[in-house]
């Protein structure tokens, strides 16, 4: 079993920056063999994918986020991250971590299908 725990979801006025992070954990989790996402869904919208990074570093993004959000990871941590900035109200969400463990598994083009495990999600709210 792999276990997500997400942080760093906020309140920002549009312009602003927040960074969320998701530690990973338990017997079945190496940084190096998992695809490892970021997701979100709007109030009453599906759950897209945002950004994700695979086992070498190579990232793929949004085509909506692609130029405002960075997603990275820290192996020795266990940690992934996902940057944004310049932040907008339509970005407001409920952010979610995900890892798979098929290759690009979470990735924005591959639906959520592929994911083998969920984070909680945490709220991101941008006003105007």
């Amino acid at each position: 079993q792999v276990q997500l725990v997400v942080s760093g979801g906020g309140s920002v006025q549009a312009g602003g920056s927040l960074r969320l992070s998701c530690t990973a954990s338990g017997d079945a989790y190496n940084p190096y063999s998992y695809s490892m996402g970021w997701y979100r869904q709007a109030p009453g919208g599906e759950r897209e994918g945002v950004a994700c990074i695979e086992r070498d570093g190579t990232t793929l993004y949004a085509t909506s986020t692609h130029d405002r959000v960075t997603i990275s990871k820290d192996n020795a941590k266990n940690t992934l991250y996902l940057q944004m900035n310049s932040l907008k109200p339509e970005d407001t969400a409920m952010y979610y971590c995900a890892a798979s463990s098929r290759y690009r598994g979470t990735c924005p083009n591959r639906g959520r299908g592929l994911v083998d495990y969920w984070g909680q999600g945490t709220q991101v709210t941008v006003s105007s």
